[in-house]
């Protein structure tokens, strides 16, 4: 999947987010790490964003996987990390589904 489509989609879904939450919405780019940017965007809003991006791109990402804070370090991610972290979940995704066809 294109790195600049799952991006581009990421930032319309923050942004519908931020505007049915009735909160204003920064300026976002690549840079832009969404957990200290946008106002009210916590953990509770998290899953509802990352449900939403998976519709815009049509793939699955599962609800329990932050997309928008590290694991590890507990530290906010930039949109690039986002969009980078999301690849490799689609990723491996699409690798598990090869595996399990090519069992069958």
């Amino acid at each position: 999947m294109d790195p600049n489509v799952v991006k581009a989609k990421l930032i319309e879904v923050l942004q519908s987010v931020q505007s049915l939450s009735g909160e204003a919405c920064p300026a976002i780019d690549g840079g832009t790490k969404p957990a200290e940017a946008l106002p009210k965007f916590t953990s509770k809003v998290w899953p509802v964003a990352a449900g939403m991006l998976g519709i815009a791109i049509g793939k699955p990402i599962p609800c329990e996987t932050n997309i928008f804070v590290d694991e590890q370090t507990k530290t906010p991610l930039a949109i690039n990390q986002t969009v980078a972290l999301v690849l490799k979940i689609l990723e491996a995704q699409d690798a598990e589904e090869a595996a399990k066809a090519g069992a069958e």
